[in-house]
């Protein structure tokens, strides 16, 4: 070996091959050399030409590259050894070896990453990274990565009889305390100025030899007490077992074990810990390879991550094999509660390797200090495309990851397939690592496929912890993950709270400052790009923003660009999704929803490159929307106390399980994949649970609440409407599902079933509802009133809302619909008021029109039903004033006259889309327009999918009001009344239509209205003239069902506490949730 202690290279030439031999543990190999390089932060290491080495000591260095055969190997020895280097990189044919998976590594390793400068130009600076050719092994002792509480951990409830004795300086001298074992009662205590005077020796000497055996004797020197101790009081300390009495001298101070004896620099102090049984952490696992001095971190089980624990364990003698002793704080749940299952996740922190970034003691030197005032540029672990093998294993690593691009704590960058499809045998992994207090994410997945990354904690990271980054990346599974505390970074939009998304304005069009709610503010545990990976048994256990998302790169970006053809990941089908949970985020469980902005500002779309937008998911086989679609499936998710969402998921064919506070959204105006639909399925919604949390300092989020009114956390506010299932635009089905704990208060509206507030788009009817069980709620259903949360209930969503109870569970009516008490358009003169509801009970046939104007179209529209022409319903559009187009999606009662009105002249376009109507379902239709207007008319059928129309027929004009109802396919007839202003046609449906789809099979069929207006035209409003002339007497179509029997319903209400009212919720897919 040529060493060198000055600053040029280092080389180690050594002629065999290091390849490990199976069944022998890596540093028993023959023919590896010993290897003590010393401490040198300027060396500079080489390990080529098959030189095969063995590194058995602590050591520093500048850099380590390992290459051409070369062959490094760290010890296994009961020394521990710290390995500090600004990096490693192993690069072709290059070997890195500690442990094996035969042979874990079982002493005690840190790989210490120090320094900023001299940048590799792939790599970047403080790194371990594998190149092409290049094999990492790492594999630490076996320790069970997390688990969960199997019993409640509650706070220090015995801390009233703990004890704290301090004394400053003044107070000189040996300090004995005596302490009962049993009771942690101080039984007596006093101070011998042993600086002072020998008599105060022979009296502490005295003192000793008189005390009883079997009590605890706690001793500290406070100041000076050596200047005057004699030999007689220094023989009956040493008797005690002291072994640093008798070589105490002036101010020299030691630590000792005759129970406590502690001193610090200024002060002396003796504290007792009455550790009852509430610091005993009990597991549902025996803790392998856990034990005294290892760090744990215990998850929130309230609304705030930042309840999350971190523990360093203690003895205890006492405990049995699953038991550990801690310190805690807050109430972490480890029971089920009210049939959702809140135990806390526990994982651990220490690991016997450590891989640690070495930081600075405050931020320097780049755009992050103006958000973090400590450093993040810490160490990472990057492999390159065209690696030999990777595989990493029970290891920690600490203070990794920077704030820049492309520096992570682990990172599998550009490598395409890295399982058995890639010829890698055995598959490369990551699993058993703890991954905590880290700068940047803590799993990135970038360009690669086939990854397994299991039993992996991710605890403490800035910006999205698992996180897959362009789009392409599938086939990567998540297996018994956990993450926690993930808090916002700077580096993506996604990333970024609202202050690092108004600051940093990098990607945006100049000018242009990003709204936070809109662009930014999306931090994930779980940030997946493409929905074909697996995420099996995993907990996102409290986040900034979200726990899991999924969302879409409609191209991939980044060095993945042109991978796959724009909207492959919109259409491509779902991994398995199983068994996974989500608590203490705050926007949500669980997103399926949004994409990226793939394309860069322009003076068109000024928004930063890659700032959230819109997508719409419809999986399909092969990804192709003209084959057969695939249902997404989410089984078995559970997801409670996240403040907002259990779970948003929008998209085609998904199906939920155990729900708790879900929103089903579709595609807003219409459903991108038309056809699809949702399905929550054997579902349990808790309202509010016996898991009533801690309150905060400022109790700004504790109140009354629960079935008991009980004092409690709450989601967002004391008057916020906490909600069961929430019903947005569909179709949507719900089918088994329990409703639990959802009581409404005085001030505060809850209810199991609701419908999404402030809402614009449209709502289906049919959406629908079976076998529904209620359990100690005071509201099933709430439409809405105007008041806090439900602003004015105008929005055009707020006023047409409806839902089929098929089988009456939700109504007691089998069939029955239920709808907003104050819309007209859909109510007969048999419906059912339900006051405490906001709605109604009805029967009828339903479906919608979608009324599009052009020219104007920042207009509002009145729409009247003949039977009720004083009950008109006002729209004011789906859509911003500023568009181009408007659109109103009004809910109608089948076979009924309507007459249409407007706050402006009547627009010269009109389009009516026909949307959930059957083959020969009808409305007839009165438009109003000004006198002199002129007409062309025709109907025609658009494909969604093809963007291709077709035109089916035209409108003629008939001087005979009822020649309206002779329409056929290719021809229809108007009648104008230019005595009212009321342009009259039948719209009718000639093709069928699919279950679920909105349209019919051929297309949206639509009846398309130009019209030459005269200028200066006052607004259309023909109400006064319409009616009473076209007013008819209500009939009830449908008639009413019976209501089925009490003793049939399968339900446990309680009485309603004042204001029994409601908000709408959102969740999703097979799960079981708490809002």
């Amino acid at each position: 070996i040529i060493t060198s202690f000055c600053c040029r290279e280092v080389s180690l030439g050594f002629t065999k091959e290091g390849q490990s031999m199976l069944g022998i543990c890596p540093d028993k190999e023959p023919g590896l050399q010993p290897w003590m390089p010393g401490h040198s932060e300027d060396h500079r290491v080489t390990i080529s030409n098959n030189s095969t080495v063995l590194l058995t000591t602590s050591a520093t260095v500048h850099s380590i590259e390992i290459l051409s055969g070369g062959k490094l190997v760290i010890a296994d020895t009961n020394r521990p050894i710290l390995l500090r280097t600004k990096h490693i990189l192993i690069g072709n044919k290059g070997e890195l070896h500690i442990g094996s998976p035969d042979c874990p590594y079982k002493g005690n390793l840190t790989i210490l990453l120090f320094g900023s400068d001299e940048e590799h130009s792939y790599f970047g600076r403080k790194y371990i990274g594998v190149g092409s050719g290049g094999t990492l092994e790492i594999h630490g002792e076996r320790k069970l990565s997390w688990t969960f509480l199997n019993k409640t951990l509650h706070p220090r409830e015995s801390s009233q009889n703990n004890y704290l004795f301090q004394r400053s300086w003044g107070n000189r001298g040996i300090i004995i305390h005596v302490i009962d074992p049993k009771t942690g009662e101080v039984l007596h205590d006093d101070r011998f100025d042993t600086y002072r005077s020998k008599n105060e020796s022979y009296r502490l000497a005295k003192y000793v030899d008189g005390i009883k055996p079997g009590l605890i004797l706690a001793m500290m020197v406070n100041d000076e007490g050596s200047n005057n101790l004699e030999d007689s009081a220094k023989k009956s300390i040493s008797r005690l077992g002291s072994k640093h009495i008798g070589s105490l001298g002036f101010r020299k101070f030691y630590v000792t074990a005759l129970t406590a004896f502690v001193v610090t620099g200024t002060k002396a102090s003796v504290s007792i810990d009455m550790m009852s049984n509430s610091s005993i952490l009990e597991l549902a696992d025996h803790p392998a390879g856990w034990g005294p001095g290892d760090r744990v971190v215990v998850a929130s089980t309230d609304y705030s991550m930042h309840q999350a624990e971190e523990f360093t364990l203690l003895p205890c003698p006492t405990c049995a094999s699953n038991q550990l002793k801690v310190r805690a704080k807050f109430i972490h749940m480890g029971e089920e509660v009210d049939g959702v299952d809140m135990r806390a996740e526990v994982g651990l922190l220490s690991r016997n390797i450590l891989l640690r970034g070495e930081m600075e003691p405050s931020c320097y030197g780049n755009e992050a200090c103006k958000f973090f005032n400590f450093d993040t540029f810490g160490g990472h672990l990057k492999v390159e495309h065209g690696f030999r093998a990777v595989h990493i294993s029970g290891m920690e690593l600490q203070h990794m990851g920077q704030q820049t691009m492309g520096h992570y704590p682990v990172h599998f960058h550009m490598n395409g397939d890295v399982d058995e499809r890639g010829g890698y045998d055995p598959p490369t992994s990551v699993s058993d690592l703890s991954i905590h207090h880290s700068f940047s994410r803590c799993v990135t997945i970038h360009g690669s496929n086939g990854l397994m990354v299991k039993d992996v904690v991710g605890y403490d990271t800035l910006g999205h912890c698992f996180f897959t980054e362009d789009g392409p990346e599938e086939r990567n599974t998540f297996e018994h993950c956990l993450g926690l505390m993930v808090r916002a970074g700077t580096l993506l939009p996604s990333d970024r709270d609202s202050k690092m998304c108004r600051d940093i304005t990098d990607g945006a069009y100049p000018g242009y400052v990003p709204n936070p709610r809109q662009d930014c503010s999306a931090t994930s545990t779980f940030w997946i790009a493409n929905p074909n990976n697996n995420l099996i048994n995993c907990a996102a256990a409290g986040s900034e923003e979200t726990g899991f998302w999924f969302l879409f790169h409609h191209m991939a970006t980044g060095p993945s660009n042109g991978s796959y053809s724009p909207g492959y990941t919109e259409h491509t089908p779902m991994g398995q999704f199983t068994n996974n949970r989500a608590h203490s985020n705050f926007r949500a469980g669980m997103i399926l929803d949004n994409g990226v902005k793939t394309t860069q500002a322009n003076n068109k779309d000024k928004r930063p490159f890659l700032s959230l937008i819109g997508a719409r998911y419809g999986p399909h086989q092969d990804s192709d929307p003209f084959k057969p679609r695939v249902p997404a499936l989410i089984h078995h998710f559970t997801a409670y106390k996240n403040q907002y969402h259990g779970a948003w998921l929008r998209g085609g064919d998904v199906f939920a399980d155990n729900g708790i506070g879900l929103t089903l959204a579709s595609g807003g105006t219409f459903p991108e994949d038309d056809g699809s639909h949702q399905q929550v399925k054997n579902s349990l919604f808790v309202g509010e649970s016996d898991n009533r949390g801690m309150p905060f300092p400022d109790k700004r989020i504790w109140g009354p609440g629960g079935p008991d009114l009980t004092d409690r956390t709450l989601p967002r506010g004391i008057d916020f409407p906490i909600r069961g299932m929430q019903i947005y635009d569909g179709p949507i089905n719900v089918q088994n599902c329990t409703f639990r704990k959802y009581t409404a208060l005085n001030g505060r509206h809850t209810s199991a079933f609701g419908f999404r507030l402030n809402n614009s788009w449209q709502s289906c009817p049919n959406n629908n509802v079976t076998n529904i069980t209620f359990d100690h709620i005071t509201s099933r259903v709430f439409f809405g009133e105007p008041g806090p949360w439900f602003s004015k209930m105008q929005m055009d969503g707020d006023k047409t809302t409806i839902f089929h109870d098929i089988d009456g569970s939700v109504s007691e009516y089998p069939g029955a619909f239920l709808v907003k008490e104050d819309n007209w358009l859909l109510r007969h003169p048999d419906c059912i008021d339900v006051p405490d509801w906001k709605g109604a009970i009805c029967s009828g046939h339903y479906a919608q029109i979608y009324v599009q104007t052009r020219n104007p179209a920042n207009l509002n529209m009145q729409i009247v039903r003949d039977e009720y022409p004083d009950r008109p319903l006002t729209l004011e559009g789906a859509l911003d004033k500023r568009k181009v187009y408007q659109q109103f999606q009004p809910v109608v009662t089948l076979a009924k006259g309507y007459t249409i009105h407007w706050d402006q002249a009547a627009p010269a376009e009109v389009t009516i889309w026909l949307i959930n109507f059957n083959k020969n379902d009808w409305i007839n239709v009165g438009l109003c327009y000004p006198q002199g207007t002129t007409f062309t008319i025709l109907s025609d059928i658009h494909n969604r999918l093809t963007k291709q129309t077709r035109k089916t027929g035209v409108f003629v004009r008939t001087t005979h009001k009822e020649k309206i109802n002779h329409l056929h396919l290719a021809r229809g007839y108007f009648y104008w009344e230019e005595d009212t202003g009321l342009l009259f046609l039948k719209v009718k449906a000639h093709n069928h239509r699919e279950t679920f789809a909105f349209c019919s099979v051929k297309g949206c069929e639509r009846v398309k209205i130009t019209a030459i207006v005269p200028k200066g035209s006052p607004p259309s409003n023909c109400l006064a003239k319409a009616y009473p002339k076209h007013a008819e007497l209500p009939i009830v179509d449908v008639p009413m069902p019976r209501k089925i029997p009490t003793a049939r319903l399968v339900s446990n209400e309680i009485k309603m506490i004042p204001t029994p009212h409601y908000f709408p919720v959102e969740l999703a897919l097979f799960m079981s949730l708490e809002v």
